[in-house]
């Protein structure tokens, strides 16, 4: 198929955007184009403007600003897996990255554009949860902070005004000595997973002093198991103290899908987490 007629807008600054988002009804931003560009085909999106980011100044990089990596909305997917900062200091989003598409798709893809379609299995979308991650958003009133934690609002709803556009992720740094594992179970490599899983464990001496969890593919946006976190902390790193966790995702309330009913999910969500958490504290010890 081919998608409807739209006016295509090629700005050269965020300030052009801007601008445009502001005049334009009924607009959309082009980033990479690996999820927006079928929906068009498909007609599934219907714009009447598509405004191109791809030519936009000041929207790439990957930078260690203030105890965290700051990287730019429209910084390749591949860039970032490739990136020796991100792999040394955030091995966790390197490793998920391995799992998203295949290469070609991440030579396209960018991180912000992966975000703000907000699929409830995408990868990135978890991994920026489970590293607390804080966005820049600009808009006609300068640019706003926002919590990861608030930025989906529905399914596949970012919390973007429709005169803002997201321009950077800051990912806070876990300490050096940290374990962090990613995970997940798809149909086949480079399909969204059914259910993921994002792990990140600090140990002091012999116990727990701080855990992250995220699940990804359960509902609308990826779940943060705070319960199953609280019950890990000041805990030695063992068999048990993982099964206990893993047994959280026994009450999660899954969405069902022609992919997999609720129950298989948590099932997954269950077997995932138990991995990731012994992954992570495999490698906090080395």
């Amino acid at each position: 198929m081919k998608p409807a007629p739209f006016a295509y807008h090629d700005p050269r600054s965020i300030e052009e955007v801007l601008e445009l988002l502001a005049s334009l009804d009924n607009a959309r931003l082009l980033a990479g184009g690996q999820s927006l560009m079928p929906m068009l085909n498909m007609r599934v999106a219907f714009p009447d403007h598509l405004i191109d980011l791809n030519r936009v100044e000041g929207l790439t990089g990957i930078a260690e600003e203030g105890g965290s990596i700051r990287i730019g909305a429209m910084t390749r997917q591949r860039d970032i897996e490739e990136s020796a900062l991100v792999r040394a200091r955030l091995p966790l989003l390197a490793e998920a990255l391995s799992h998203v598409g295949h290469r070609q798709t991440r030579n396209r893809g960018t991180i912000g554009g992966s975000l703000c379609n907000l699929d409830p299995s995408a990868e990135l979308v978890a991994v920026a949860t489970a590293l607390d991650a804080v966005l820049e958003v600009q808009g006609p009133a300068g640019m706003r902070e926002l919590s990861i934690h608030d930025f989906p609002t529905g399914f596949m709803t970012p919390a973007l005004a429709p005169e803002e556009m997201l321009t950077a992720i800051r990912l806070p740094l876990p300490p050096a000595r940290h374990g962090a594992a990613f995970t997940e179970f798809a149909r086949r490599h480079g399909d969204y997973a059914i259910v993921s899983a994002a792990a990140l464990l600090v140990i002091e001496g012999s116990r727990i002093a701080r855990a992250s969890l995220t699940l990804g593919g359960l509902g609308a946006g990826p779940l943060r198991l705070r319960n199953a976190e609280a019950m890990l902390v000041g805990e030695a790193p063992s068999e048990a103290a993982f099964g206990a966790a893993a047994a959280e995702c026994a009450g999660i309330e899954a969405m069902s899908d022609p992919q997999a009913p609720a129950w298989y999910r948590r099932r997954l969500s269950a077997v995932l987490t138990r991995r990731a958490l012994e992954t992570a504290a495999a490698r906090a010890a080395v």
